[in-house]
């Protein structure tokens, strides 16, 4: 599978789920569950690389400014989310992270930022085809602590002052 094919079925499911998170995934466990077990790996490393080079300190303190605040755990779905949104928003929110708040139609922090269940949709997928858990995807780890510039999340001036036009769409002083 190439990239390509990953970001179309990737728009695919989340076009036909009508932007319901957890629609989307489920639908695409299932377009998933149509591929053969060695296709549905390639799918998760590309999910994989992407989940790993969006750690980034900007694009968490973007993640805290959408959702108004991200724990770790928080910023692991926000990342998976933002892959389920697309090349276009993913690749622009990882280069820009306040471009986002361009980037973005709508954004509703009670529905909207938490794609944890896309994280797994390979997982289960494959798992659902082969009876076993899929193996390892011999991908190097990403690094222990986030790229770039730690950020302060309980800084709304600083929060601000990185984020403009997020905080301005987004932030609670917006």
């Amino acid at each position: 599978m190439d990239e390509t094919e990953f970001w179309e079925i990737v728009d695919r499911t989340r076009e036909d789920a009508e932007g319901d998170p957890e629609e989307h995934a489920d639908l695409l466990v299932e377009r998933l569950t149509r591929l053969d077990p060695d296709s549905v790996l390639d799918f998760a490393r590309h999910f994989e690389a992407r989940y790993i080079r969006a750690y980034t300190w900007d694009l968490w303190g973007a993640a805290a400014v959408l959702l108004d605040g991200a724990s770790d755990d928080v910023f692991d779905w926000f990342r998976c989310w933002l892959i389920g949104q697309g090349r276009d928003v993913f690749e622009g929110g990882v280069h820009d992270p306040d471009s986002l708040a361009g980037l973005l139609d709508e954004f509703d922090p009670e529905i909207d930022g938490d794609g944890e269940d896309l994280g797994f949709a390979a997982d289960e997928a494959y798992e659902q085809l082969t009876g076993v858990m899929a193996p390892d995807l011999g991908l190097p780890p990403g690094p222990e602590e986030p790229l770039g510039t730690p950020v302060d999340f309980e800084d709304d001036a600083e929060l601000a002052r990185r984020f403009p036009l997020l905080w301005e769409r987004f932030g609670t002083a917006g």
